[in-house]
């Protein structure tokens, strides 16, 4: 990923400013209403269908403790679809006290690869870069017949970007569990950092139901202190970055008076917008307590050119590789 003033394609000028300045862009009407309720429709058949007495019952804790962190369910799910269990779903007796579908936190981590409806969002024919394809200097125009993400990783100066994961993340009514301040790359790590997070929102994120909230700007100065790695005795934990703490470029890097518990920025959006998210830019949510939920899909790119993926993430490359978002 390198930094570029000028769009290609995928963003406006204005969208790509915001990214670079603030560390995320929020861009509005990224999908079409069909689109987001296929996948809609796709999700709900997921949380209906999936097997609940063969499931481990995994739940998904934004903790640094949590144990579920650790098994194998969770550490082979790369390739797979999987179901993660809110926390807050089950009793004091850990029986499970939520209707299945009302129960997930999350479902990853190859819906990319292996969900039709989903997949579709990297296939050009299925999802083009209409944006670009309307400007003399679009991606289409230029001869490229790309998805519009492709077209917003050209457009962000990604060389060779790669989609490695991929999450619905339901945060559910009453009990959709809070997401403390964070970094992507901490996840995601590349040397140097270069994940970018490509969050849709399928319904309207509020802050009633737990929207996303963002320091503006912390990708410049906040370091990817800790790595979320597998360790050496099996498992995972959170160790100390001995890599570089930021993208390469001068306009990166620890500055003094800066404060990662400032004034964050909320994010309402509407369903069908996308939110761009910096690899290095501190954000978080917070509970939903509301009687609605807030599904949204995710997935992360990280550039696979000049950069090396770390061979102690949680999440491995898969048999065929990270999945391409260029296809020319």
């Amino acid at each position: 990923m390198t930094e570029t003033v000028e769009a290609t394609g995928g963003l406006t000028p204005e969208q790509l400013s915001a990214f670079w300045r603030d560390g995320y862009a929020i861009i509005p009407n990224a999908l079409p209403p069909t689109t987001v309720q296929a996948l809609l429709d796709e999700t709900h058949t997921l949380l209906e269908d999936f097997s609940l007495p063969d499931h481990p019952m995994t739940r998904f804790s934004t903790g640094e403790k949590s144990a579920h962190v650790g098994d194998d369910y969770f550490l082979s799910s790369g390739d797979k679809i999987r179901f993660f269990f809110e926390e807050d779903a089950f009793d004091g007796a850990g029986n499970l006290a939520k209707p299945k579908a009302r129960a997930i936190n999350k479902i990853g981590h190859a819906l990319h690869a292996l969900s039709p409806p989903f997949a579709a969002l990297l296939d050009p024919a299925l999802n083009p870069d209409l944006l670009g394809a309307g400007t003399s200097a679009g991606s289409v125009a230029a001869g490229r017949k790309e998805s519009h993400p492709a077209a917003v990783a050209r457009a962000l100066g990604f060389r060779d970007p790669r989609c490695l994961q991929s999450m619905v993340i339901c945060k559910q009514p009453e009990i959709g569990g809070a997401v403390p301040p964070h970094q992507d790359s901490t996840f995601l790590y590349t040397d140097p950092p270069s994940a970018v997070g490509f969050w849709y929102a399928l319904e309207d994120a509020t802050v009633e139901n737990g929207c996303l909230s963002f320091l503006p700007g912390s990708h410049r100065w906040a370091p990817v202190r800790q790595r979320f790695a597998r360790a050496e005795k099996g498992g995972t934990d959170f160790v100390d970055n001995d890599g570089p703490k930021f993208p390469a470029g001068d306009s990166y890097g620890e500055k003094d008076g800066q404060d990662e518990d400032g004034e964050y920025k909320t994010g309402e959006v509407k369903a069908g917008s996308l939110v761009l998210i910096h690899g290095n830019l501190l954000h978080k949510s917070e509970k939903n307590l509301s009687q609605k939920g807030r599904i949204i899909y995710t997935f992360h790119v990280i550039e696979g050119e000049g950069t090396k993926y770390d061979e102690r993430n949680w999440l491995q490359p898969p048999a065929g590789g990270f999945t391409r978002l260029y296809r020319d």
